[in-house]
């Protein structure tokens, strides 16, 4: 397993990307837009091997309070199946069965930790 990306949500999609790219040294990895889920994703990292910002912009909306901007952290897994089971067998809690995203065919699921954070499961 490995980390893929942490999401943020994000008021002005050009304005973050020229400071993550700017200010930090990011590249951007891809962008694309889901006009069925208004919403344009964008990530941004420094290799293409290492774990990456995923920048959401939500269109039509500019600002988020601290305590929503938060989305999750992602980790590829090579069968999702089976890494839901063993949160399962481990105490925890899968909030979203393994299936295609919404707007897209990426097989993903949904976990909490102990204190509610969101973890998606990416099928590798």
């Amino acid at each position: 397993m490995r980390i893929l990306h942490t999401m943020i949500r994000v008021g002005d999609l050009d304005r973050s990307i020229a400071f993550y790219t700017q200010a930090l040294g990011m590249r951007l990895v891809r962008r694309r837009d889901y006009p069925g889920g208004e919403f344009t994703l964008a990530f941004l990292g420094y290799e293409d091997d290492t774990a990456q910002i995923e920048l959401t912009y939500n269109w039509g909306r500019s600002t988020y309070t601290l305590g929503d901007g938060f989305g999750h952290v992602a980790i590829g897994v090579a069968d999702i199946v089976a890494a839901c089971d063993r949160v399962r067998e481990a105490g925890g809690a899968v909030v979203r069965e393994p299936g295609p995203m919404k707007h897209g065919t990426t097989v993903i699921a949904f976990v909490e930790d102990p204190d509610g954070y969101k973890i998606e499961l990416i099928q590798e």
